[in-house]
């Protein structure tokens, strides 16, 4: 803008000189003009003191440096100011005599520089009597020309600070400033922080190019999250592959170990059995029922290893969960010594459910027979339904579970209570059964003290 204002100002400039030149040449004739048909009439009558008196009216005007009268062959007539005496060898004067047109140029005269204008004096018969010449300093128009130009270009300077002040704080504050918040922000998400957002302000397209940044970044994360959450869910499917993979490892090596178990402890038994009906001694029949116990207790940990290598569920039958459940605690009955633990079935729903029925009453007999070494002096059982799923919730009133062991409570060989008292396969096994059958296993402790063991199961419908 600047550039093609300053070159238009110097076409202007141009132009303007030559309308001023040509302003001034015109003055200079009109004044010609004036006095020409005064000077006629006096050159006619040779009245030579109204030729002169006619040029110093013309050489009183201040912009007229000399004015002079001649004869038709170029002598001088009258005088005023600076002036040539002799025309007669000059080309523009023979011109002006010989064609009656006037004739104009830049002269040198007495070492001044002069603008010359040479008019021819007509008489009122249209004849060529003598030559008017009058003079003007070439410096007037030059003066006049430098002061429209200082003008001009003074006033295209003003211009040119009032646009480049606008253009640099305008644009800033416009558009600069915007630019340099989202130069800035793209750079910090460069350097990894996928956290900043642009305020989307300034002039539309800036805006649009914020939002768009904004919305980028917002997919980034999005796209972040999602390779996260899927990591994440990877390392569980994988853990749990592993804990499948030493799961199914254990449940072999179980189910061979609790094979070439079993016939022995069975011998074992049976021969211990027999012995004690033959002693009357009372510290050997003692020792023999020692013996007896302890084969009894590996027996119920080779059981509990069958169970925990057994194949998963294959048949189900439509049971009545109260039915199975009192099932397991007459069951569990005989197992139990003389105690005052109280053990009752407090709430029961008439529900059923799908089960194998063996593999589930050895769940609930776990649980049953956990909650009772747990227990002080009562366990209570409850049969609920909530939805499409029923819940048989046991509850014992003992120090309840530690926040440690509910992590691994279902892990093989890991047990809470004390050496002897338990293999560390009873809730892994029902963990195991509750999976098998769709359902769930849940460990908390009550408000009330104690800990509590629901399990989840679908409800059946009724044939």
């Amino acid at each position: 803008m600047i550039v093609i204002s300053g070159a238009a100002i110097s076409f202007g400039l141009q132009l303007a000189a030559k309308q001023e030149e040509q302003r001034l040449k015109a003055d200079l004739e009109l004044l010609g003009r004036a006095i020409s048909l005064p000077l006629s009439d006096a050159l006619l009558t040779n009245n030579l003191s109204a030729v002169q008196t006619n040029l110093d009216s013309v050489f009183s005007i201040g912009r007229v440096y000399g004015a002079s009268v001649y004869n038709v062959k170029g002598e001088q007539v009258a005088e005023a100011g600076i002036t040539e005496t002799d025309l007669s060898n000059s080309f523009l004067a023979q011109q002006t005599v010989k064609t009656g047109i006037t004739q104009d140029d830049y002269r040198r005269v007495e070492g001044k520089e002069v603008f010359s204008q040479f008019m021819p004096i007509i008489d009122r018969g249209g004849r060529i009597i003598g030559l008017l010449q009058i003079n003007r300093k070439a410096s007037d128009f030059e003066d006049r020309f430098s002061q429209l130009s200082q003008v001009a270009w003074l006033s295209w300077a003003v211009f040119a600070l009032v646009t480049i002040a606008v253009l640099i704080f305008g644009h800033y504050r416009g558009v600069g400033r915007h630019v340099v918040k989202l130069k800035n922000a793209m750079r910090r998400v460069a350097e990894g922080d996928r956290s900043i957002r642009v305020i989307p302000d300034g002039p539309s397209e800036i805006a649009e190019i914020s939002d768009g940044l904004n919305r980028m970044l917002d997919s980034i994360s999005r796209a972040e999250d999602e390779l996260e959450q899927r990591r994440v869910q990877e390392e569980k499917l994988q853990q749990a592959l592993r804990e499948q993979e030493k799961m199914a490892a254990i449940g072999s090596v179980a189910s061979g170990v609790a094979h070439e178990l079993g016939a022995p402890l069975t011998v074992i038994d049976g021969r211990a059995k027999r012995l004690l009906k033959k002693q009357s001694d009372e510290d050997d029949k003692r020792q023999l029922n020692a013996v007896r116990g302890q084969v009894q207790r590996l027996t119920g940990l080779v059981n509990q290893l069958l169970a925990f290598s057994r194949t998963p569920v294959q048949e189900r039958s439509i049971v009545e969960a109260e039915l199975i459940t009192k099932r397991a605690l007459n069951n569990l009955s005989y197992e139990r010594d003389d105690d005052d633990i109280t053990i009752e079935l407090q709430e029961a729903v008439p529900v059923v459910i799908s089960v194998d029925v063996k593999r589930f009453e050895l769940a609930l007999i776990n649980v049953l027979r956990n909650a009772l070494q747990a227990a002080h002096h009562n366990v209570a059982v409850a049969i609920k339904e909530h939805g499409q799923q029923v819940e048989i919730t046991v509850c014992d009133d003992g120090d309840g579970i530690a926040e440690e062991m509910k992590e691994r409570a279902t892990q093989p060989f890991s047990s809470g209570k004390p050496q002897g008292k338990g293999t560390g396969l009873g809730l892994t096994i029902v963990s195991h059964v509750m999976a098998d059958h769709g359902g769930s296993m849940e460990l908390s402790n009550s408000p009330n003290g104690g800990c509590c063991v629901r399990l989840k199961l679908p409800k059946a419908e009724e044939k």
